[in-house]
């Protein structure tokens, strides 16, 4: 016997997987570049739709360059091996995600200050890898610590960006752009685009040489490029992506107007994800047919439970969920 629930989990934030319009977007991508391209982007031929999708994320990211490649995950491990060649030691903020945790990284804070290694005076190069907005985090990264690393450190930054592409910044297209560098040697993005964007691939993004370097490592050039139907379905949709982040907010706004949450929980009201850390919570939604998010996840090393609202939740389904919350 089946039941109807009520489903605030994922990743989907501006619900492009099951929306009619997109899905439509991508079938006409289908027909075009075929279910898949399984050839190196560097074989003879090459697919105008990777140049094409590429330039339009670099002027949306407001970056000289970008590249995709098939998953996040590949994008965390190319930029890893590719800064492990030239720099001498890595460094994450707390609950960095595993694609871009570099096997011998050190914390970034001991016992809530720096690393001791960061104050040092010695010259090296060294790379920090954070998530933009950090697993059981809803606010994005304060970069204001690299100020006090001394200048004698040349300094990578590597931002995470698989949870606030899309949804978060002036333009709904992430904080990167607006990441100073005046304490930076480079800044270089990573993120999954199965998020937000509803892409299944993965993107680096940053100044042109990196891109090209990355380009031209043995892991690019043997790996699969991303769905090309995905990427034309995304050069066409510009205005359902639009539409889509203007129902979020709105949702948003709607769901948080007149809503008192008490302290067990963590929420920012311009971001989808509202976390719970109490055991029974998952449970209790639950018995009133409403599924959240709800697994063991790496970081943080405790269950993770969050209501996650899409852009495709009707005023109904979040009626239904601020009963069930009050």
């Amino acid at each position: 016997m089946h039941k109807s629930v009520s489903y605030f989990g994922g990743t989907s934030y501006l619900g492009l997987a099951t929306l009619p319009a997109f899905q439509d977007q991508v079938i006409q991508g289908i027909k075009k570049w075929g279910t898949a391209y399984g050839s190196s982007r560097h074989a003879n031929v090459k697919l105008s739709i990777f140049k094409a999708a590429e330039h339009l994320l670099a002027s949306q990211l407001n970056t000289e360059a970008c590249v995709t490649v098939s998953s996040g995950m590949l994008a965390g491990k190319l930029i890893l091996d590719y800064l492990a060649q030239s720099h001498t030691r890595f460094y994450h903020y707390p609950n960095t995600h595993p694609a871009i945790l570099a096997p011998n990284s050190l914390p970034l804070y001991i016992e809530n200050g720096l690393h001791p290694a960061l104050l040092t005076e010695t010259v090296e190069d060294i790379v920090i890898c954070t998530d933009a907005i950090p697993t059981a985090h809803v606010q994005s990264i304060d970069f204001r610590f690299i100020n006090n690393i001394p200048k004698q450190k040349h300094l990578t930054l590597v931002v995470d960006e698989s949870h606030s592409i899309g949804i978060t910044g002036d333009s709904g297209m992430g904080i990167f752009s607006k990441i100073p560098t005046t304490h930076l040697s480079q800044k270089i993005l990573v993120g999954s685009l199965g998020k937000a964007m509803g892409l299944p691939g993965g993107i680096i993004a940053g100044d042109s040489n990196t891109i090209e370097n990355i380009k031209n490592t043995v892991m690019f050039s043997t790996a699969s490029g991303m769905s090309p139907a995905y990427l034309e379905a995304y050069l066409q949709s510009g205005a359902i992506y639009k539409q889509q982040q203007d129902k979020l907010k709105a949702n948003l706004d709607y769901f948080f107007d007149g809503l008192q949450l008490d302290d067990a929980f963590v929420y920012n009201t311009n971001y989808p994800n509202i976390y719970n850390f109490n055991r029974e919570f998952y449970e209790a939604l639950l018995n009133k047919n409403i599924v959240i998010t709800h697994f063991n996840y790496p970081t943080p090393q405790d269950v993770l439970s969050r209501i996650v609202l899409s852009a495709n939740h009707t005023k109904a389904d979040i009626d239904f969920l601020k009963r069930a919350l009050k």
